[in-house]
């Protein structure tokens, strides 16, 4: 029935999920940068064992705020918004796919010192995973246009 209606799966397309694998990931020095990487290679499925056609080339931007504040004026929680820009560049050379997604998560705020650390490290792992996602599916679907006929 989906057949009749035009509908193809991204993943169907010929050549997308190969091409994913072999995108080879530069990041930022930072800890958010490594953290990235890892999601990213774990979201294309890079084959390490392949040589790579497409460099993606991240920058990554984080901003902390208050989000709610308690009774005595202590904040409750925090948002954090992380903004990756993107650019995947062929190796061989041409076209130069450039955008940005942007990861949005909340969490609570704690009184104690090392809980705090450990919200804070667990809302910047959810929106690097949340913005890895991203990036997959531009990348997914920038690729499935290129390979059209």
């Amino acid at each position: 029935m989906l057949a009749a209606c035009g509908f193809t799966p991204l993943y169907a397309e010929p050549g997308v999920s190969p091409t994913l694998s072999r995108i080879s990931v530069s990041v930022p020095d930072t800890r958010a940068g490594y953290e990235l990487r890892q999601a990213l290679e774990d979201e294309l499925a890079w084959d390490r064992g392949q040589t790579p056609l497409w460099r993606l080339q991240t920058d990554v931007e984080q901003r902390r705020g208050a989000l709610g504040r308690r009774v005595d004026d202590t904040v409750s929680r925090y948002e954090l918004v992380m903004v990756v820009r993107y650019q995947l560049t062929p190796v061989s050379g041409g076209e130069v796919i450039t955008d940005a997604v942007t990861a949005t998560v909340t969490y609570a705020a704690a009184d104690q010192a090392y809980a705090a650390i450990a919200a804070q490290r667990d809302g910047e792992q959810r929106a690097v995973a949340e913005a890895a996602r991203l990036i997959r599916l531009d990348l997914s679907r920038a690729l499935a246009e290129l390979n059209r006929p």
